[in-house]
């Protein structure tokens, strides 16, 4: 095989959403990615690597769009990255089984001069459903491109596209394909000969006429078509770029004559590549009158997210013993280690009662949220939880933000760091940051080891109804907020919600492995960082005050912050300075309010049984109850996110005000909350 005469080609993945364009990415790259954001914007792009036959390839996941009309940031970054960043080819990933509704991209790709190969992934659904593509005619109505079938799920078809890609790039750009009506085609050979004539002049003259007229002159060379059909539809930005002064051409947008110029070569080509099309979408149609009907959607929802609590509690509660069991000998065996070779004990207490408790303490959760990510990623992956944006829609348009929103809040169930930058999908700045204001309130990882904790010592028979009422909470609390901000401003227009249902599909297991791996390495990465310093930081406050090393942790500096803010936590049940330093550790990892309850009361393995009766006999002692458990968990829930969470918010805001407005809203909320909480439950308990 020939191979390419540049060193490394740079692949760019393109395709609509939930078309399996990552799964097929995944399963050239694995886990081995480079994930960062687009320089400027908050989108993340995806770097891997793969190596075909002696050829590098640099891949590229771009963000999954419709169309390279730039409605969207995703949109807008998937285009910049294809016509300046260097992409040598493009995988186009279609889902096969929606083959009408991915080629209008495909269309659009075809008119830049890129090398294009279309990787039709989904081909086993394809086959399940008894439809059938003609391989051999596609390619040829598309302009000779290769046409690879592949399945990401089954690993099939990968070293074919792989194959194409290479070759491809030594055969040059496509052949056009879709033909314009004789008026339109004419204007678009007019104002290609306008863009080549103008830029070609003032590259000749050495007058670039600014810093990006050099970019603008390679674009027309390579893209002259394309740029003429962009200026016929009337888009801004490359209006903006390329200013022709052609009233009697660019008389009106021809947007629509263009869009419907495509879809009738679509429909051209479904007529003769497509047999049993009827059958397409029956099985996704005979669930979805069920999963989103009208009255029982939510409450089907709502039934399918308890589950997953339930096996969060139980099949993760079971494995967590294990990992006690494994702390208690990793905590004993480093005391009496330790205190063999005669360490000081001020040493062997900050390695065995700061370190080991503070970080082990967190590790033994990992099991639960192991659970809940595998639980998620299947409901994701299975195509479920789309449907679960359309169901909220008309409960979000009640109160004033798009069902749009509920998808960030839905991603707030994992972090709270990538739930406010898929804020960017909202249109306006004001659904943004109202929807950012309440996404903090979903039920973050983070939150859940304080759950297991205080849901297992106060609630025995009922940790999991507990802890899942406080997610459930959590929702309520950010829908009537959001609905008191849209009662003292009301929403202007409709937020309409335009969002892909796809078909359900069994899971792909490679995806879901790589998708709870990067959770849990996460989730790890925070023990080992934010956790072990936050455990050092607290075993020092407390072990150290006006007069040096103190044997009293009463006499220490975090004893005299936490007696400070005492007064403020009484009215909801949390008056013991311990808690308010608790509360204030888990500023920089929720999770670390756990770990500080091991710092603070000394206790090596918290989570155990015996050290959960060890716990609660002390918080018994100072007449903390299950309705202060209760209020605690509500307060966690509801104050403010992680330093993490904070600095994502600002960066997407661009405002430190507005942020530090945000924290202080959300603490007092959570404060007014749990008194509530607690004075209406001691009246009733």
């Amino acid at each position: 095989m020939k191979t390419s005469s540049k060193q490394t080609l740079t692949v760019g993945f393109v395709g609509n959403p939930n078309c399996g364009k990552t799964t097929l990415f995944n399963a050239f790259t694995g886990a081995s990615l480079k994930v960062a954001n687009w320089p400027g914007v908050t989108v993340e792009r995806v770097e891997g690597e793969a190596t075909y036959k002696g050829q590098k390839l640099k891949l590229i996941d771009l963000p999954g769009i419709y169309s390279l009309t730039c409605y969207s940031i995703e949109e807008r970054v998937s285009r910049k990255c294809i016509l300046e960043e260097g992409i040598d080819v493009i995988v186009n990933v279609v889902d096969a089984s929606s083959l009408e509704r991915n080629l209008y991209l495909t269309m659009q790709l075809l008119e830049l001069k890129k090398p294009v190969v279309l990787a039709l992934n989904m081909m086993d659904i394809v086959e399940e459903r008894g439809m059938e593509i003609d391989i051999h005619r596609l390619p040829e109505m598309l302009g000779g491109i290769p046409v690879v079938p592949v399945s990401a799920r089954r690993r099939s078809g990968l070293d074919v596209l792989l194959h194409a890609v290479v070759h491809h790039y030594e055969e040059g750009p496509n052949e056009n394909v879709v033909t314009y009506k004789r008026g339109l085609e004419a204007k678009i050979s007019k104002l290609q000969r306008i863009l080549r004539e103008k830029y070609q002049a003032a590259q000749q003259a050495g007058r670039p006429g600014g810093k990006r007229e050099p970019l603008a002159t390679r674009l027309v060379e390579e893209n002259d078509r394309w740029l003429a059909i962009k200026l016929l539809e009337n888009d801004e930005e490359i209006r903006a770029r390329y200013p022709l002064a052609e009233p009697e051409i660019l008389d009106r947008s021809y947007e629509n004559d263009i869009i419907n110029g495509k879809y009738d070569y679509i429909e051209e080509v479904i007529e003769e590549c497509l047999v049993n099309k009827e059958e397409q979408a029956a099985f996704t149609e005979k669930i979805d009158k069920v999963l989103t009907h009208r009255v029982w959607g939510i409450p089907l929802f709502l039934l399918i997210m308890a589950f997953v609590f339930f096996l969060t509690f139980t099949v993760g509660d079971f494995l967590k013993g294990y990992f006690e069991e494994g702390l208690g000998y990793v905590s004993s065996s480093a005391a009496r280690f330790l205190n063999e070779i005669g360490t000081a004990d001020w040493l062997v207490s900050l390695i065995v009662d700061g370190i080991i408790a503070g970080v082990g303490g967190i590790l033994t959760f990992l099991p639960n949220i192991f659970i809940l990510f595998l639980a998620l990623a299947f409901l994701e992956d299975s195509g479920y939880m789309a449907r679960v944006a359309y169901v909220m829609d008309s409960v979000m348009g009640r109160v004033g933000l798009s069902g749009k929103a509920f998808l960030p809040m839905l991603l707030g169930f994992g972090c709270t760091v990538p739930a406010v930058m898929a804020t960017r999908a909202l249109e306006s700045e004001r659904d943004r940051r109202r929807t950012i204001l309440v996404t903090p309130f979903m039920s973050c990882s983070a939150r859940l080891p304080v759950y297991v904790l205080f849901a297992g010592m106060f609630f025995p028979g009922s940790a999991m109804l507990v802890a899942y009422s406080l997610y459930l909470l959590g929702v309520a609390v950010a829908i009537l907020v959001a609905l008191v901000m849209n009662r003292l401003s009301p929403a202007r227009g409709e937020h309409a919600l335009l969002i892909e249902l796809p078909e359900y599909k069994t899971p792909n297991a490679r995806t879901i492995a790589i998708y709870v791996w990067e959770k849990v390495k996460d989730y790890l990465g925070k023990a080992g960082t934010t956790i072990f310093i936050a455990s050092i930081i607290l075993w020092f406050l407390l072990n150290y005050g006006r007069t040096g090393m103190v044997t009293d942790i009463a006499d220490s500096f975090g004893a005299g912050i936490g007696r400070f803010l005492v007064p403020l936590l009484v009215p909801a049940g949390l008056g013991m300075w311990q808690i308010a330093v608790a509360l204030i550790s888990g500023l920089s990892a929720k999770e670390v309010v756990v770990s500080s309850f091991s710092v603070l009361f000394a206790i090596g393995n918290i989570n155990s049984a015996a050290g959960m009766r060890e716990l609660s006999g002390i918080l018994s002692l100072n007449g903390f109850g299950p309705v202060n458990a209760y209020a605690f968990m509500v307060f966690c829930l509801l104050y403010s996110p992680c330093m993490a969470a904070v600095a994502t918010v600002r960066r997407e805001t661009r405002s430190w005000g507005w942020t530090l407005r945000m924290v202080a809203f959300q603490v007092a909320l959570a404060w007014a909350v749990s008194v509530l909480v607690y004075q209406v439950g001691s009246m009733i308990f």
